[in-house]
């Protein structure tokens, strides 16, 4: 009898024990009927309608798997990461970041891996794929490849063909008194020139500091060979070195017949130029009697999901969700924001976008930012003096030197 108790007692125990358990996992089960879900979702303003609708629909989607309460909150994309990295218990569970931050995010242990990464992986391009990786693990959901620039180019004045050299815009834009108009303030913009030259610049194993070879002085193409090209470049009548602002501006009443800019701009150049709208990959350069490709900085925008989110599990489904071909679909239309998604890439829509076409297609050319902050200062002041000619007369290797030791600044 006292056996039977005992084996009675010790059923119940082990009873209310994986009662307990299964209690515990129902917490972060995705198919808890009677859970409350509260999520926050972090995005850029002007995405505010978009994800709205978004968070409609996947609640929506789901409807009676639980009781949900999702909030979206403005919080901008460059800022993402300082916000969020102040405090990670009180950050949203789902947040949208440039991929530039995707580094820090990981090894602060904001984000955990993706599980499902070889399904997201398979649904779209490489570069976002690469861009939303570290140390080939996928750590967030990529959302848009639309992050770089390329060629605008007003087709009343310059042909498809002139448009794939640099030589052929400039010698278009001096031609009818016009000008061709790129901002060499930007590091940013400035990389086209080094960036497929073998010369190189990028990050250290700190994550921190750059190394940076632009001031090599041997090799097929030399850091003075760029040097003149710039040279040549700047001293063309049809050159014009603007901010992406003034180069609008320049569009606008019709001074600047070209441009290098991004998909931010398509709808105010379309509206400027109309049917003479052109868009390409960037030209070649015209370096040390070659022609080379010029190069992009490219970028994408990422979904993530905070490591300390109370429901990980519903956070990783949203932010699935507002990735999935659908949404991003949905946000090429609403928003015109190119898309990492494959098929949607693939998509007639998209390729009768002259912009997103020419950003794709100059994919193949770009290079995802991951430079340390000591890059830009130094990148900007270089330029700036090629784009008024080298004024003082500087050597040109000095001048090249100085910005590789300001950009390898520890």
């Amino acid at each position: 009898m006292r056996n039977r108790v005992c084996r009675l007692l010790l059923g119940i125990l082990c009873t209310a024990a994986l009662t307990g358990c299964n209690l515990a996992n129902e917490k972060d089960s995705p198919n808890a009927s009677t859970q409350r879900v509260e999520l926050t979702v972090w995005g850029a303003e002007e995405d505010t309608e978009l994800m709205t609708q978004i968070i409609q629909s996947f609640k929506t989607n789901y409807q009676g798997q639980a009781d949900f309460e999702i909030s979206f909150e403005v919080q901008g994309e460059s800022q993402c990461k300082d916000v969020l990295l102040g405090g990670l218990e009180e950050g949203a569970d789902v947040f949208t970041f440039a991929d530039d931050q995707l580094n820090a995010l990981a090894a602060a242990g904001a984000l955990d891996p993706i599980e499902n990464a070889d399904e997201i992986i398979n649904k779209n391009l490489s570069s976002a794929v690469e861009a939303a990786s570290v140390n080939n693990q996928l750590y967030a959901y990529p959302l848009t490849a639309d992050n770089g620039y390329f060629l605008y180019y007003n087709k009343q004045y310059i042909s498809e063909e002139q448009a794939k050299t640099l030589d052929g815009i400039l010698g278009a834009a001096a031609a009818n008194g016009k000008l061709f108009a790129m901002d060499w303030s930007s590091a940013w913009y400035v990389y086209s020139f080094f960036g497929n030259t073998n010369l190189q610049v990028g990050l250290n194993d700190d994550g921190i500091t750059n190394y940076c070879t632009w001031n090599q002085a041997d090799g097929d193409v030399r850091g003075i060979d760029v040097a003149q090209a710039m040279l040549r470049i700047a001293g063309n009548p049809g050159f014009s070195n603007r901010t992406d602002e003034e180069f609008l501006n320049g569009v606008k009443n019709g001074s600047v017949i070209a441009g290098i800019s991004g998909v931010w701009n398509s709808v105010a150049v379309t509206e400027a130029w109309g049917e003479n709208t052109g868009a390409s990959k960037l030209p070649t350069y015209t370096c040390n009697g070659n022609q080379i490709q010029m190069a992009s900085f490219s970028g994408c925008k990422l979904i993530g999901v905070n490591a300390y989110s109370e429901h990980p599990k519903w956070a990783a489904r949203l932010a699935e969700w507002i990735t999935n071909e659908k949404n991003q679909q949905l946000r090429f239309e609403m928003r015109g924001q190119g898309p990492s998604n494959l098929s949607v890439a693939d998509s007639a829509e998209i390729q009768q976008s002259p912009a997103i076409a020419a950003l794709l297609g100059q994919s193949a050319f770009s290079q995802l930012q991951r430079v340390g902050g000591n890059f830009w200062d130094p990148v900007s002041k270089f330029a700036g003096n090629m784009a008024a000619g080298n004024p003082s007369g500087q050597d040109l290797q000095e001048l090249l030197d100085e910005m590789a030791a300001g950009v390898s600044a520890r």
